[in-house]
């Protein structure tokens, strides 16, 4: 039986098998409201057979988006806006998941397609804050340092959002404490030059992203699972590393956190990436062996035979797909066809079926 179309169960949620739909921005919102991109996009990739479906990355606040056209989660408003989503997911037999987020000094960028750079405030964008003065790169602009107390209140930002996601209807929450935001910048020796509570030596770099992962635990109905998404490593000499990551990743499980969805860069640009098929999967692995936690494996995941092996070899718990699914919403159904697994499908879709 194919191991990829088995269900996995965490706390009390099901998922009909371990084909995730990974968190995608979408560049695709008006004041951080979903629109009927949303519906669309992410209710194909449900009718398409994944287990689980994940919004992009949603902002706790106006000012943590990546741009000001990213899907946010800061008022009772954006959690009815997105009810329409979740209730769609579900009637199809997935699970709605959404991924909260702070960008720091990554925010008040455009859209891709309109070149991606920093927005200045004449163009609707903000000033940046981060655990530190130190940009991203040399065109981007300088961060705001963050005071004690605002940290606390990012924390409770990400509390109240994981209240408002319990009312859209999510049944996953995962915490973005990976690709350079927010999170992964005080992560981060490269980023954090922090003297106080929040900086120094590893523990007080986790401290603030372990402080959010419990603030969202102690929120989230204890019945659903807890995600963070990390970036094992920085992939620059003298940055956060795959032994840091297992070390936070053993105080986000103390932290109650569930799943650990394994990435990696993002911090700064030019970080020579060795990118080729699965070559985040070995982070996925060992920190399931050495933190005990369940993992998921994303990266270049793209052929079916490619994510049963990953599964079949223990090395992660669940495969997480961006741009195959972009490519095909219905890979899973597709993926099953291959692996010989007999899934349903959409009765709407049952005349296209060829077993």
């Amino acid at each position: 039986m194919s191991i990829l179309f088995s269900p996995l169960t965490l706390r009390g949620v099901q998922f009909k098998n371990r084909v995730f739909v990974s968190p995608m921005c979408q560049y695709s919102s008006v004041e951080g409201m979903p629109t009927s991109w949303h519906l669309v996009h992410l209710g194909s990739r449900a009718v398409g057979g994944a287990a689980l479906v994940m919004t992009e990355a949603t902002a706790v606040s106006r000012e943590g988006r990546i741009s000001p056209h990213d899907l946010g989660l800061w008022s009772p408003e954006h959690a009815a806006a997105l009810r329409q989503v979740t209730t769609f997911i579900k009637a199809q037999g997935a699970v709605p998941g959404v991924q909260l987020a702070h960008a720091g000094r990554k925010a008040s960028t455009d859209a891709p397609w309109w070149g991606g750079g920093p927005l200045g405030e004449e163009a609707g964008g903000w000033q940046p804050v981060a655990p530190s003065a130190i940009a991203f790169g040399p065109a981007s602009p300088v961060p705001r340092e963050l005071s004690a107390a605002e940290i606390g209140a990012v924390a409770e930002q990400f509390a109240e959002a994981a209240r408002l996601a319990v009312e859209a209807g999510f049944e996953v929450v995962e915490v973005h404490a990976a690709h350079g935001y927010l999170l992964h910048q005080f992560l981060s020796p490269l980023s954090n030059h922090r003297t106080d509570e929040f900086g120094g030596a590893l523990e007080g770099r986790v401290r603030f992203p372990l402080r959010v992962a419990a603030a969202v635990r102690e929120v989230w109905p204890s019945d659903r699972p807890v995600f963070v998404r990390i970036s094992a490593t920085d992939w620059v000499s003298g940055g956060w590393d795959l032994g840091s990551s297992i070390e936070f990743c053993r105080g986000l499980k103390d932290a109650g956190v569930d799943l650990v969805d394994c990435s990696s860069g993002g911090l700064v640009p030019g970080a020579r990436v060795p990118v080729a098929p699965g070559y985040q999967t070995p982070f996925a692995s060992v920190i399931r062996k050495e933190a005990g936690l369940a993992t998921a494996a994303v990266g270049l995941v793209t052929s079916p035979e490619q994510a049963e092996q990953i599964l079949a070899t223990g090395q992660a718990d669940a495969v997480l797909l961006a741009r195959a699914m972009l490519r095909d919403p219905y890979w899973p159904l597709h993926a099953a066809r291959r692996l010989g697994a007999k899934v349903p499908w959409p009765p709407q879709y049952e005349r296209a079926r060829r077993d």
